[in-house]
């Protein structure tokens, strides 16, 4: 083919449209990309960045309480929402910047625009032009979804908005016990609000280990988030001063702010997708094979808007991996097994691997290893900080299959235990690690005794 103006198009400036279309630069390709909203997608702009400095924020509140025990004298430490948002705004603006320098010096062409495909070869931008393309990659992410779909909802706002509030929000109800659900209750209580979180199950987290779900509700509780399990908005109502919810259990809630964080769904919608022959799940994804290739050939699609492990790293990689293969010759296709993630919440959550009923179901006799002890950050301190550390070993074999993590750092230590579990580590490697003392992460390698054995049912 030789009528085109790029080797790739690629539509969304996102982490993982990023680093394909750099990657491809590096290759010798002719690249284009189109980004209608700011560079550097929603982890950059509001998602995981700005999320995790609020995290950081929200924790000096504890910070300041272990201080006292171990003798500092604090007078008039105050929280101002207004100066946060302002140094958050100014971090993703810089962040921003380099993004777009690093396509510009990788011969990146950027396209400020809303771009929509036309046919396997074609996309159309805002203004009207039209470009030949030999691969088009569609790098779109997510969007939050205002749900559930009741009387009031469109009073509620999403995690799009809640970064950037007018007023910091006395009173806070958040919906959804997901980790964008989670993560944000936790943030808000901390900082100061009086925040409720209503969710579907039982406990939150759903798909996370048991044990994990279990521990993060006690400490999102012990953190001030007033839980409402097994209950979501019927309706939401304006009121004298705020938002009026009610719950399907009866209780009524009355509110500055909600946050609708039930979900998000791929950001397909108005992409010409469907009418160019692409095949789209019933959640909006784009199917896509092992290679990142969608039902048309010389469509491709990574990250979010395939809706497979909705994490930066994840579209980073595939993106990669997806220019390598387009333009470098390589073969090596993305192997989604032992990715770590994390949840930010206080206490924080890092696992990688197998949930408990995952191992036993897929392996039938799994021993398991606990631990649970106070950080030592929180030794002169009264209240409820903890560490909570557990291990799943297929008994036939040795190898471990997840580590599930609760407490400070539990992201950073899940990180580097993933290389141990990727390389196939087994309990033994573990047991014949040397300790680093007195750190949280030496419980990972001196964990002796069982606390039990977990096998499958009949």
């Amino acid at each position: 083919m030789t009528d085109h103006d790029y080797d790739l198009f690629v539509i969304g400036a996102g982490s993982g449209g990023v680093r394909a279309a750099r990657i491809a630069a590096g290759h010798g390709a002719k690249v284009a990309i189109a980004e209608e909203f700011r560079v550097g997608g929603t982890c950059v702009i509001r998602g995981c960045v700005p999320k995790k400095l609020y995290v950081i924020a929200s924790r000096f509140r504890d910070g300041f309480e272990y201080a006292k025990g171990f003798g500092w004298t604090l007078q008039g430490a105050a929280f101002d929402w207004p100066s946060l948002v302002a140094a958050k705004e100014r971090e993703i603006t810089r962040l921003e910047g380099i993004y777009a320098r690093n396509l510009d010096k990788s011969g990146v062409e950027i396209l400020a625009s809303r771009a929509v495909v036309e046919d396997a070869h074609t996309v159309r931008v805002a203004d009207g032009r039209s470009f030949r393309a030999r691969h088009i990659l569609v790098a779109t992410g997510g969007a939050p979804v205002l749900a559930p779909k009741i009387p009031g909802i469109e009073h509620a706002v999403s995690s799009n908005e809640i970064f950037d509030l007018p007023v910091f929000p006395r009173r806070l109800l958040v919906i959804g016990g997901g980790y964008i659900g989670v993560e944000f209750a936790s943030i808000f209580a901390r900082l100061g609000a009086r925040t409720h979180l209503a969710y579907r199950a039982d406990l939150p987290l759903r798909g996370f280990d048991p044990d994990l779900r279990r521990r993060l509700a006690q400490g999102l509780s012990a953190g001030g988030v007033e839980l409402h399990a097994g209950a979501l908005p019927t309706r939401i109502d304006k009121a004298d001063a705020g938002l009026r919810a009610e719950l399907s259990d009866g209780t009524e809630i009355d509110v500055d702010v909600i946050l609708a964080a039930t979900g998000r769904k791929p950001h397909t919608a108005g992409l010409g997708l469907e009418a160019a022959g692409v095949r789209l799940d019933k959640n909006g994804a784009i199917v896509v094979d092992a290679k990142a290739q969608s039902s048309v050939a010389w469509i491709h699609a990574v990250g979010d808007v395939t809706d497979r492990i909705n994490l930066t790293p994840v579209a980073i990689r595939e993106g990669h991996l997806l220019a390598d293969r387009l333009f470098g010759g390589a073969k090596a296709q993305v192997a989604y097994d032992f990715v770590p993630s994390a949840v930010f919440s206080t206490p924080e959550i890092g696992t990688v691997g197998l949930t408990e009923d995952e191992a036993v179901d897929k392996y039938g006799d799994v021993t398991v290893f606990e631990t649970a002890f106070r950080p030592m950050q929180a030794t002169f301190c009264e209240g409820a900080a903890q560490v909570y550390m557990k291990l799943l070993v297929d008994a036939a074999s040795d190898r471990v299959l997840g580590v599930h993590l609760l407490g400070p750092e539990a992201a950073e230590m899940a990180q580097l235990v993933a290389i141990a579990l990727k390389m196939g580590a087994t309990k033994a490697d573990f047991d014949a690690t040397m300790a680093l003392h007195p750190t949280m992460a030496e419980e990972l390698v001196t964990m002796r005794t069982p606390t039990r054995k977990a096998v499958r049912a009949g």
